[in-house]
């Protein structure tokens, strides 16, 4: 959620630095909920003084033997002038929560202007594609040709943007599952946690995802309303809601695994051919919570460690700033890692890492002191992927082929196969 003061500042400034991500801003209907709002707050506070000035009359009256019954009918009468102000203000109050919780966050000055992922901004590449000497065949018919991968089979269970993996391809994600936490916690310090697959509304109007994108949630019909989760972004953030941290404390990085679901509302044809887009796949993710001055440094080191897995994996990539327009509503600036991926002679995304500033620590009021007796203030919220696991084992797949179908074991990954040092992926 963004600053209030921007709300009650300069309406023309902020509509224009939303216009960047092609948000229009009503300022016209912000600024008449705004000034409901605050002339039914000074109403309030005017009969409330006044009440408070009638009612000492009363007592006045009556130590002066006097009957206080027309100073009482006047007490009364202000107290229904105050209710009916305070139920317009807060008439006006809720109207507004509702339009704030709509406003995308303002882009960093350093985003670049644009309106779509064309204009996105490439920023390094690391690692040189590999030539073949043929056509690079995609991991649907790698994963086929053996039996252990299974896109029918999934459907008849379930529907279209699901698979089946067995043997060894489903030895291949829970192994790069595990390296990929066992780097992020012994090498990049982060705390392994474990959180509910399932949250509330009120956990995923936290981090953004409600109310703008419930088309994209899959909605569990309980006794009460609970919803899959998208992204481990929403139950690990949600762990530091209504906190106050001490510095000693800061910065909090946490890393969690978990299965993640999304409608794809908006995807319609989008990938439907293979991994690339399923409505249920697995992410390793990054989550950091930081002071406001150390939240660019930390969203450039938590981006170095999403790139250091597919640099352990031998994976060509490139780093991409997102423009304006392509940015995800909650996110201040995001670097985009996007693997090459040799059967579609393309590098696709792999894993998103956002700074959200203070937009999502607002509404979870996730807060620190500087010392003890301070005034709290809000951290600064950070995420990415570490990696997208579904992606890399089709970039793994894709990348380490040979012409027999056999894939070859990155160096990195062989303590977690048994020392396995190719895959034949054959079926039985």
């Amino acid at each position: 959620m963004l600053d209030p003061k921007l709300i009650r500042g300069d309406l023309t400034d902020l509509a224009g630095q939303l216009a960047r991500r092609q948000f229009v801003l009503d300022v016209d209907h912000l600024s008449s909920l705004e000034a409901s709002r605050k002339s039914a707050q000074v109403a309030m506070e005017t009969l409330q003084a006044e009440r408070n000035r009638v009612s000492k009359a009363v007592g006045q009256a009556k130590a002066r033997g006097e009957d206080p019954a027309e100073i009482l009918e006047t007490v009364t009468e202000l107290g229904h002038q105050l209710d009916a102000e305070k139920q317009r203000f807060d008439e006006a109050a809720r109207d507004l929560q509702e339009l704030l919780l709509g406003l995308p966050n303002v882009p960093d000055e350093h985003v670049p202007d644009g309106q779509s992922e064309e204009d996105n901004v490439e920023i390094r590449r690391w690692g040189t594609p590999r030539q073949f000497d043929g056509e690079a065949a995609d991991h649907v018919t790698l994963g086929e040709a053996t039996g252990l991968m299974n896109f029918d089979v999934a459907a008849t269970m379930a529907q279209s943007r699901f698979v089946a993996l067995r043997g060894e391809l489903a030895q291949l994600q829970r192994a790069l599952t595990q390296m990929m936490l066992d780097i992020h916690v012994s090498e990049h310090g982060y705390e392994e946690v474990y959180v509910p697959f399932l949250v509330n509304e009120e956990a995923l109007k936290g981090t953004g995802q409600l109310p703008k994108f419930g088309e994209d949630l899959f909605r569990v019909a309980l006794d009460r309303a609970l919803y899959l989760i998208p992204t481990a972004e929403v139950p690990v953030t949600n762990l530091m809601r209504d906190k106050i941290l001490s510095l000693d404390e800061l910065p909090v990085k946490m890393v969690c695994h978990t299965p993640c679901f999304r409608s794809e509302a908006g995807s319609y044809g989008r990938d439907t051919r293979g991994m690339i887009r399923q409505h249920q796949f697995e992410k390793v993710e990054l989550v950091q919570l930081v002071p406001p001055e150390q939240s660019q440094e930390a969203h450039e080191s938590l981006t170095s460690h999403a790139e250091a897995i597919l640099q352990k994996l031998e994976l060509p990539y490139r780093v991409v700033n997102l423009c304006a327009g392509d940015l995800g509503a909650s996110s201040s600036k995001t670097y985009d890692l996007e693997v090459w991926l040799p059967g579609q002679s393309q590098y696709r995304e792999i894993s998103s890492c956002s700074n959200f500033k203070d937009f999502q620590s607002r509404r979870l009021q996730a807060r620190y002191r500087l010392e003890q007796g301070a005034k709290p203030e809000l951290l600064h919220t950070l995420n990415g992927s570490g990696l997208a696991v579904g992606r890399t084992l089709v970039a793994l797949l894709e990348n380490f082929q040979d012409a027999q179908g056999q894939v070859t074991v990155p160096d990195v990954l062989r303590p977690y196969l048994g020392g396995k040092e190719t895959l034949m992926a054959r079926s039985k």
